[in-house]
């Protein structure tokens, strides 16, 4: 039998009702003729409520045991998908991590799965099961403890089952009904696509598009696993939803496909650095040491034999940039004049594939915002993305003109 993954997130199983409706579907495609692997969230603030249980209890808590409390959302989750098919006359049972089991590496609260072996629940389907539930961000260490993988986890484990299990494709139910051109909230001409490359939508994914974790698509780019991401609360529909496939699938490729914005960025630029060999890695080691994700970078000679060096990253972890350099110029590592931040800003991005064949997108880009009276702060490119930094006020404004100017409404 071929086999199919289905992913069933928190607001889609948020109750009984809603974990009966989702039931449903998965009965229509075992009478489609699938074996179905189901993945499963936590019931909607479920986790929330758990990882505050931890907090409360041990605010230096054991990542061990904060992995064994927030993880038991999903095996409830399981448990009740489970029997709720078996009501309905369809042979399924659920699955803990640690049963199939999912090995992970030993990195809790953001483990990376090492292997899905495949024999136990082949076993079942070939004994007469037809849909295995399984806990979904759970996995077991080489010690043998529970490891979770993260925030958004479910939809890590998802393709990773099917690419394990070679399945036809990866449904990921949710709350929207697929990706948009944009966030329909801040464009209310937004279109949803029919079709998306595995690399769009990791650029999206990674630059705020809060669709799919990061994760998942980078694992179903590099095994190939056709994702379909689809609404919960629709009707059935068999061409619902978007597809993120392959860049050969999709039959023509626009300059842009799609335009994020992250409103949680922040600018800083150390002012009058040694320009010498060396100082790029003297400045930004100590940042990654912190745990800082600086996104972009420019560099400037401002006077002889110094430099302007200029970054990005999230806002909350400015204080955390500031200290971390502040501690490598205590320890004689580089010096610097003055470090300036602006945390009043917000990165927006153009993302699409044929911006590797179509010229002149950065161009009209720059040129919708001058129109506009938009400053641009910072500027980072690369083959399918072009990001630019600009004032934080400007972000509706901005993708607005852009969605208007490339006319994805028409997508």
């Amino acid at each position: 039998m071929p086999i199919l993954v289905m992913k069933f997130g928190g607001t889609s199983v948020a109750t009984l009702d809603k974990i009966k409706r989702a039931a449903k579907r998965v009965g229509r495609e075992v009478a489609n003729g699938y074996d179905v692997i189901v993945v499963v969230s936590a019931m909607s603030g479920e986790t929330n409520k758990l990882v505050g249980y931890v907090n409360e209890t041990s605010p230096m808590y054991d990542a061990r045991e904060y992995d064994a409390v927030v993880s038991s959302g999903e095996n409830v989750t399981a448990g009740l998908m489970a029997l709720t098919l078996q009501e309905m006359d369809v042979p399924a049972r659920s699955w803990q991590g640690w049963q199939v089991p999912l090995k992970t590496n030993s990195s809790h609260g953001a483990a990376r799965i090492e292997e899905i072996p495949t024999d136990n629940i082949l076993a079942k389907f070939g004994e007469g099961m037809k849909v295995a539930v399984v806990a979904g961000f759970q996995g077991i260490s080489p010690e043998g403890r529970i490891t979770t993988l993260g925030r958004g986890g479910s939809d890590t484990t998802a393709v990773a089952f099917a690419a394990a299990f070679d399945a036809d494709r990866c449904d990921i139910y949710t709350d929207v009904d697929g990706v948009y051109t944009t966030d329909p909230r801040i464009e209310s001409k937004a279109s949803k696509l029919e079709k998306i490359a595995f690399e769009e939508m990791l650029e999206l994914a990674s630059l705020g598009a809060k669709v799919l974790q990061t994760r998942s698509v980078e694992l179903a780019m590099r095994y190939g696993v056709r994702l379909r991401v689809l609404s919960s609360f629709e009707e059935y529909d068999p061409n619902a939803g978007t597809l993120i496939c392959a860049e050969e699938d999709i039959v023509e490729n626009k300059p842009v496909s799609g335009i994020a914005a992250s409103r949680e960025e922040a600018k800083m630029t150390l002012l009058s650095v040694a320009d010498r060999p060396g100082i790029a890695a003297s400045i930004f080691g100590p940042l990654a040491e912190a745990g800082v994700n600086v996104d972009m970078i420019i560099q400037n000679i401002s006077e002889e034999g110094r430099t302007d060096m200029t970054f990005s990253c999230p806002v909350d972890q400015v204080n955390r940039a500031k200290a971390a350099l502040g501690a490598a110029r205590d320890r004689g590592e580089f010096n610097f004049g003055e470090l300036v931040s602006d945390t009043e800003v917000a990165k927006i991005s153009l993302v699409g594939i044929g911006m590797r064949s179509q010229s002149g997108v950065a161009a009209k880009m720059f040129k919708v915002l001058s129109d506009e009276g938009i400053n641009i702060k910072v500027i980072a490119t690369s083959e399918i993305k072009i990001s630019v930094l600009v004032d934080r006020k400007y972000t509706e404004l901005a993708v607005q003109a852009l969605h208007d100017a490339f006319e994805l409404d028409k997508s």
